[in-house]
């Protein structure tokens, strides 16, 4: 029987902590939440905010668009100041900075190689909306896994002193990702997961370079399992930026994988490939992979496809092909997001949709205005839209298009927001605000 991941030994806590305001989800322990799924339960969530309403507190930070983590009162959050990489914590009840690091150097070039036809891939670039403090840190409330654009991997405690550090660069060779790295980290049991999906570099001649999944021991750094992840993808179908997502089933648990055209699933502890399934082309995927309940779903990249596969009890998909797919105004960035029987997405330039998750049917689409890169939140019978200029549309979590609200802050919001406590934490790219009902005068 496999051992249970970290996470659902803190789920029952998640609903019993009282907070000053008797709300229930205290912490905030990863990219989209603890679930992975930008799902809040059980909070009462905020409806307005702007500049001079319902803003708790606004902190400035180095310049980066990792959504933060959080964990019992305390923010985990890294950015890039010129070539330094930073990790800050700071407290949850007033933004002041705990303590702050430097864990490392890099540059985000921005300027391919040049040389003969090909040179250009053997090294990565970054795209200009994003630097080296792309990936999201992780925490399980004893350490915190800060993950940086040049492979640069540091487990720290939570006041900041580390425990151990990698480079995934110097350990298994050069990134040849055609934007910048940004894949997120994910914790099972006691294991670090990384992932990278990369340019393979094999229609040219010369050193090849593999796409992978890798895991560390949390307590001491050690390589506990390398998995390689080579789909035969060509070029820039290779890349995918893409965070893996847990999901229980019948048999324990499955490490679910998106990009390199191919949706795939693995043993979270051994590294053991579960089953595959090939040939969702569309290029380079930035959209990860989404549940709602025995369906799991894929944007092929670059505005591909949305599909979606049935799963059987053992977290199987039933059938080679999808259940139903979906063409129409697709995300190219932000991830869809599951809720009560029905799939939200928005797509890049501004088209969100609401559709029924075992059907496909569409039960509205609307222009909501904006561009988008953040992945939209869900909870409290609301889903949240934020756009790369800092407003926020809210609408109800209903078959039928209901517009809560449009709320405005600081623009560069590249960044999916946090949330716990019934607030939320929206990160520009220079900034990071609590929005919601003032704390009172006791501390979380």
């Amino acid at each position: 029987m496999r051992a249970k991941p970290w996470w659902i030994f803190f789920l029952p806590l998640f609903s019993l902590i009282h907070t000053p305001l008797g709300l229930g989800q205290e912490n905030w322990p990863q990219w989209r939440g603890p679930l992975g799924n930008s799902q809040v339960d059980g909070e009462a969530l905020p409806l307005k905010w702007s500049k001079t309403e319902n803003l708790i507190w606004k902190k400035s930070l180095p310049e980066g668009s990792s959504t933060p983590c959080v964990w019992k009162g305390k923010i985990f959050v890294t950015g890039q100041d010129q070539d330094n990489l930073k990790a800050q914590c700071l407290d949850l009840a007033d933004g002041k900075t705990l303590w702050s690091v430097t864990l490392g150097q890099g540059a985000a070039i921005r300027d391919p190689l040049k040389g003969k036809p090909g040179d250009q891939r053997r090294r990565q670039k970054f795209h200009k909306l994003h630097n080296l403090a792309s990936p999201s840190p992780v925490t399980d409330g004893k350490h915190v896994i800060f993950l940086f654009g040049n492979g640069l991997a540091v487990c720290a405690n939570l006041e900041g002193k580390v425990v151990w550090e990698k480079n995934l660069q110097e350990e298994y060779g050069v990134f040849t990702i055609w934007w910048g790295f940004a894949n997120s980290p994910v914790l099972f049991n006691d294991l670090v997961i990384l992932t990278v999906m990369q340019d393979s570099l094999d229609d040219l001649e010369g050193a090849k370079a593999e796409s992978y999944l890798v895991a560390y021991g949390i307590q001491d750094g050690k390589l506990r399992w390398k998995t390689p992840r080579n789909t035969g993808a060509k070029a820039e179908s290779c890349d995918s930026y893409t965070t893996p997502l847990l999901r229980k089933n019948q048999e324990g648990m499955e490490l679910i994988v998106m990009g390199g055209n191919q949706l795939d699933a693995y043993d979270p502890q051994t590294g053991k490939q579960l089953w595959k399934r090939e040939g969702l082309a569309g290029g380079r995927t930035i959209t990860g992979p989404a549940l709602e309940g025995q369906f799991i779903y894929a944007t092929q990249g670059m505005r591909g496809p949305l599909v979606a596969f049935q799963l059987n009890s053992k977290g199987i998909p039933q059938t080679n092909q999808p259940a139903w797919q979906h063409t129409k105004n697709t995300p190219d960035s932000p991830c869809p997001v599951g809720y009560r029987g029905l799939l939200f997405m928005v797509s890049d330039n501004g088209f969100a949709q609401c559709l029924d998750a075992a059907t496909g049917q569409v039960h509205w689409s609307e222009r909501i205005g904006g561009d988008y890169k953040a992945s939209p939140v869900a909870g409290d019978g609301k889903v949240y839209f934020l756009n790369v200029d800092g407003v926020c549309t809210v609408v109800g979590a209903t078959k039928e298009f209901t517009l809560l609200g449009k709320n405005s802050l600081d623009p560069g919001t590249l960044a999916s927001m946090g949330a716990c406590q019934g607030r939320f934490l929206i990160r520009s790219r220079e900034s990071l605000a609590l929005v919601g009902k003032a704390f009172s005068s006791v501390k979380p």
